[in-house]
């Protein structure tokens, strides 16, 4: 079968074997942010809106049609912001139904304020959030939002979040040269949000920045003592069977050795 929705399973530092769930799967990336580490390019058109990209039949179709391969994580992620989907709700529920492995999303938390968008993410087993930044300058300067898009928004949706979610709550934090020097104003923001993990990464798939050396990042991490913190160089991503390696590259990029 040619999957054109789900892609992977991907080696993934953080959540093991992956699948990934691409609810967008347009030609260009659909995002409200234009991060200048983007592996999937600059952002041509920001996407605030949220709407029916795919639907959720035709992702229950490829997933049942899987080949027998090893999954840790079903993960909602792929060509840009996966909340910018209206269905994201209703697919995690039909994933669900039909697979016993855990459900995870990637966010770039942008939309948070949204109740909706709140209440979708609420039902995946695990929810990564986007965080940068510290204050608005930075937000611009890495992230690049659409303009409606403010960081005192992105924090309040992010602790509001933490109330409301039973799930596993993981704060995904990239560092490059540009925002390293503010490590310890973002783990101030991370102590006060309180999630169950704090993933430390840095470009390892082609990016329009370079990645930061193991030991810059090693010392990043200092600055989050006292916290479940996992960085990129802690662990090595195991080997996984692709089920469609035009499907992955498309979303992932490779990985730099």
């Amino acid at each position: 079968m040619d999957f054109k929705y789900i892609y992977g399973p991907v080696p993934s530092w953080r959540l093991g074997s992956s699948l990934g769930v691409d609810l967008l799967s347009q030609k260009e990336k659909v995002c409200s942010f234009d991060c200048i580490y983007c592996q999937l390019g600059k952002t041509k058109s920001y996407a605030i809106k949220r709407k029916i990209y795919v639907s959720t039949k035709d992702v229950v179709a490829e997933i049942k049609a899987l080949p027998k391969v090893k999954i840790d994580y079903i993960t909602f992620s792929g060509r840009g912001e996966p909340t910018l989907a209206r269905n994201l709700g209703q697919a995690i529920q039909a994933v669900k139904r039909i697979r016993k492995e855990p459900v995870a999303v990637l966010t770039n938390a942008s939309l948070l304020y949204r109740k909706d968008v709140r209440e979708d993410l609420a039902l995946a087993d695990l929810v990564a959030v986007k965080l940068d930044a510290s204050s608005e300058k930075i937000l611009k300067l890495i992230n690049q939002p659409a303009e409606k898009i403010k960081f005192s928004d992105i924090l309040k949706g992010i602790k509001k979040f933490r109330k409301e979610y039973h799930g596993k709550l993981a704060l995904q934090i990239m560092f490059v040269q540009k925002n390293k020097k503010i490590a310890k104003d973002i783990a101030k923001l991370a102590e006060c949000i309180r999630a169950d993990e704090i993933q430390i990464n840095t470009p390892k798939r082609p990016s329009p920045v370079k990645p930061l050396s193991k030991g810059t990042l090693f010392a990043i991490k200092r600055y989050f003592c006292g916290m479940n913190v996992i960085s990129l160089y802690d662990k090595r991503a195991k080997k996984t069977k692709l089920i469609s390696a035009k499907s992955t590259i498309l979303r992932r990029g490779k990985v730099l050795e």
